[in-house]
């Protein structure tokens, strides 16, 4: 095995490990979109249903 093997296995190597980065992100960005999604949907569910309070509730004076 060369030099020019062992540098062209080397720089393979890395392509694959650049992939699986952007792969990973991609997913990672995915779920997190779905997540959010989620959230809001979730969020605009319970405000129309009316049982989140709007303000605070008052203060009891002695």
């Amino acid at each position: 095995m060369n030099v020019d093997d062992v540098v062209a296995a080397r720089i393979e190597a890395a392509r694959v490990r650049i992939q699986a980065a952007k792969r990973r992100r991609e997913e990672l960005s995915a779920a997190r979109k779905r997540g959010l999604a989620a959230r809001h949907a979730a969020k605009l569910r319970n405000l129309s249903r009316g049982d989140t309070p709007t303000t605070a509730p008052e203060k009891e004076t002695p």
